[in-house]
């Protein structure tokens, strides 16, 4: 039997999702937990990898079982031993080759800016204290949707085999005195959500026109991108996959 599993993660104090030597991962915290609710060994894959102090208000994981299992049990028993920081959203028994990665239509990222410092979101925006053109930011942001090829926001160590990506939505939305990033793609580049708004802000300072925003995509060379924005301001906020998948 294969399950999906919906969690959600604040990524303050983990090396991220993937599950790795030496280090506190949330994939590794979540299968020890999955394995001893179950009483047997689970080893999770999810949808897609966070790095260092990312957060996810949605990630989907699957894993495989013998047995049918109850999910509200499963989910209850499961957020009683997690770290107050992973939490279980809900369990969907889903057919054998579904698989939480390779079938996700669409992801979604949300990036926070506070215009107004605030000591209770250290954690989860990055402080500008300066103002942003936003008009030129959504101006830039726009462009984005044009092209196909990311390999000016991608690692320089990346393990992918292409840089192409379809981008369906990327746009800055300002409220109650913080700004935040929505961008909706197929599929994401390591790092890439980080370097693009890094490179935006940058637009927004006055330190990129709209016109050097698009050469440095179109340049398709990494070191034309400006420095990632913080890690702590990133979230995974959707995940999406065929109707009817999860039910």
């Amino acid at each position: 039997m294969r399950y999906f599993l919906e969690v959600a993660y604040d990524g303050t104090n983990y090396h991220g999702w993937q599950a790795q030597p030496n280090a506190l991962a949330v994939q590794a915290l979540l299968n020890d937990c999955l394995s001893k609710v179950l009483r047997q060994p689970i080893s999770t894959t999810g949808s897609g990898r966070t790095d260092t102090g990312v957060h996810a208000s949605q990630q989907f994981v699957h894993f495989d079982v013998v047995q049918i299992l109850d999910p509200q049990q499963v989910v209850f028993r499961l957020n009683r031993i997690l770290p107050a920081d992973i939490s279980a959203r809900n369990l969907y028994l889903v057919p054998d080759e579904a698989h939480a990665r390779f079938d996700a239509i669409a992801r979604t990222y949300h990036y926070h800016i506070n215009l107004v410092r605030n000591p209770f979101k250290r954690y989860y925006a990055w402080y500008q204290s300066r103002s942003l053109d936003v008009e030129k930011m959504n101006e830039a942001a726009a462009i984005l949707l044009m092209y196909e090829d990311f390999t000016t926001f991608s690692k320089v160590k990346g393990d992918t085999n292409h840089y192409r990506c379809t981008i369906y939505e990327a746009v800055w939305r300002q409220q109650s005195g913080e700004l935040i990033f929505a961008v909706r793609a197929n599929r994401f580049l390591r790092g890439m959500v980080r370097l693009v708004v890094g490179t935006l802000v940058d637009v927004g300072r006055r330190k990129l026109t709209v016109a050097q925003f698009e050469q440095i995509i179109a340049s398709q060379n990494r070191s034309k991108a400006s420095g990632a924005a913080p890690a702590e301001g990133l979230f995974l906020a959707k995940v999406e996959y065929p109707e009817g998948l999860l039910k």
